[in-house]
């Protein structure tokens, strides 16, 4: 992804943080198949060391998991939303940085849950990002991705009344699963759902386990 696309992205979340907190951050007790999954995740992690919230925003996710007993921190490519992260979730460290080329030594994570972070990655750049996670994950390391099923690409312009400049990816499960085996990670399992009416953008999601070996 090149450094335009990439402020793009990060100029984009900040513009929005304050909105997004007030839309997103306490979604999750309306999702529970994604509770279901996080705690499962968190079992998996919580006896062997820190783990991470990939493309974190305001934290909702890394709090979920701190609450459950995980060790965790978080990381996102918006300053904004690593401020707000800070100032909403005492007691979790919350860092700027790219999934692309991450300021992190290798074999340091437990575990990673990557929710909807990936959605903003090119398909040129994919294999390449989930390396670098795997690169990260201690061997037998646990991944949770999930992102919306499809195959389109969605520009936004505009977002809850700001201006922004953003793409949101598409993948089907199938396709996403190959690019993991390409970057050397396991499947352990995937799973589908479709939209909760009422709380989130109308797309079928997708949920993939994966495991560095």
């Amino acid at each position: 992804m090149d450094d335009r696309k990439t402020n793009d992205v990060a100029g984009s979340y900040d513009r929005v943080a304050d909105e997004y907190v007030a839309r997103i951050y306490d979604e999750l007790r309306h999702k529970p198949l994604d509770r279901q999954l996080l705690d499962r995740f968190a079992d998996s992690v919580r006896e062997i060391g820190l783990a991470c919230d990939m493309g974190c925003g305001p934290g909702q996710v890394a709090r979920y998991l701190h609450e459950r007993g995980a060790q965790v921190c978080g990381v996102d490519l918006s300053p904004e939303m690593v401020q707000r992260a800070r100032r909403l979730n005492p007691g979790i460290d919350f860092q700027q940085g790219d999934m692309l080329a991450l300021d992190v030594e290798d074999e340091a994570w437990a575990g990673i849950a990557a929710f909807y972070s990936i959605i903003h990655i090119p398909r040129d750049d994919l294999v390449r990002a989930l390396r670098e996670l795997r690169r990260v994950l201690q061997p037998g390391g646990r991944l949770l991705l999930t992102f919306h099923i499809g195959d389109e690409v969605k520009h936004l312009e505009e977002w809850w009344g700001y201006k922004v400049s953003v793409d949101f990816l598409f993948f089907r499960s199938d396709e996403m699963a190959g690019y993991l085996k390409s970057a050397g990670f396991e499947i352990e399992e995937i799973i589908e759902r479709d939209p909760y009416p009422d709380v989130e953008h109308q797309s079928r999601r997708a949920y993939i386990f994966a495991r560095r070996p």
